[in-house]
């Protein structure tokens, strides 16, 4: 039997589920992401836990955590900017492979853009690696389009990312 994955949000004290999910992430998909695992592994325990302290204040971040039978299989977070409240960003979605395909990721990006609407969000945006992926697909679906031209995934790197936005409609000025 198959179980259905769930999101909810990051406690503060889970800071150590979400290093080492981030961890994973990173490993296993190393083109996917503006920071790389090496960087990522060097951070204080601190670090880590301040940035979900961070997230205690929901209306600008919120880390998510998709889990099945509570074992954590992804996260997503959404990260707003107080001089821009009409925008959130997605950043940092990720889905364990073994547990791909059975709709944790789209469950993460809709818990995402049910929260932007009960906040007055116009926009939701987010970056992924060019090319046509899985997670391409995925915002695809959800209604994301590409906006702009690709841009260099970080400092350095030959990979491209697209920036793709879902504009959501009942949030209109």
């Amino acid at each position: 039997m198959v179980v259905a994955p769930s999101v909810r949000s990051f406690r503060e004290q889970e800071w150590r589920t979400y290093r080492d999910l981030r961890l994973r992430a990173l490993a296993d998909s190393p083109d996917a992401y503006g920071g790389t695992l090496a960087g990522e592994a060097i951070r204080a325990d601190a670090t880590w836990a301040d940035r979900l302290a961070l997230g205690a204040n929901r209306r600008w971040d919120l880390p998510l955590l998709a889990e099945v039978v509570a074992e954590p299989i992804g996260s997503a977070c959404r990260k707003s900017d107080k001089s821009e409240p009409a925008l959130a960003n997605v950043y940092q979605m990720w889905v364990a492979p073994t547990y791909r395909g059975l709709g944790a990721g789209r469950l993460l990006l809709d818990t995402i853009i049910a929260w932007a609407t009960t906040v007055n969000v116009r926009c939701v945006a987010l970056g992924v690696t060019c090319g046509d992926t899985s997670a391409t697909r995925l915002y695809m679906r959800a209604g994301f389009t590409p906006v702009g031209e690709p841009e260099p995934l970080r400092l350095g790197s030959g990979v491209l990312a697209q920036p793709m936005q879902i504009q959501l409609s009942g949030n209109a000025e």
